[in-house]
């Protein structure tokens, strides 16, 4: 088997297995942010959106450079604060899926505006798990645990894809973000 058809095979199963994962999870995992530290860890594997978003946060990082990371958290914080007040933003389960599609666009068409469309996702994402929280500091520090392994190593991976590659995840999490949008529907 030649090098670019064992690729072309990965890729198609990649994307089968992503599907079956649309198909089979809720498009968000809101709402069990006062559930403890284990529920606060497991969300970021278990909610898709939450699992593409850090990624997409990863895979920018590693193309663009780290320092888009310190904007994500400042929006992270920002977000989290205002939900746990009382924040609300009409269709913001919607915009947070939304927000994974724009984040694979601004990846793909570059510029200025990455760091502004990441700090927008991560925010709209953090306010709704702030709303859900109730105070509860255990699943906090559970869902910032796993996020951070999750941001961590999709940053790592990133920076060992080629460009091609690299295009492609983004042009994935823009589709996956759209499928994850109209999927409640």
């Amino acid at each position: 088997m030649t090098s670019n058809s064992t690729r072309s095979l990965a890729l198609t199963g990649a994307a089968g297995l992503g599907l079956s994962l649309l198909s089979a999870l809720p498009a968000g995992a809101h709402g069990t942010a006062a559930a403890g530290a284990l529920a606060g860890a497991l969300h970021p594997l278990l909610g898709l959106d939450h699992l593409l978003l850090l990624g997409g946060v990863g895979l920018a990082a590693g193309r663009c450079g780290s320092q888009l990371l310190l904007p994500a958290l400042g929006a992270a914080v920002l977000g989290s604060v205002l939900g746990s007040f009382g924040g609300q933003l009409p269709g913001a389960e919607l915009l947070a899926a939304l927000a994974v599609s724009a984040l694979g666009l601004a990846l793909l068409l570059g510029g200025r505006w990455l760091p502004v469309v990441l700090s927008s996702g991560v925010a709209i994402h953090a306010l709704l798990h702030g709303q859900a929280s109730g105070g509860a500091s255990g699943w906090w520090l559970g869902a910032l645990l796993s996020s951070l392994l999750v941001c961590g190593s999709s940053l790592w991976i990133s920076r060992r894809l080629d460009q091609r590659v690299s295009q492609l995840a983004a042009a994935a999490l823009a589709v996956l973000g759209g499928v994850l949008a109209i999927a409640p529907l």
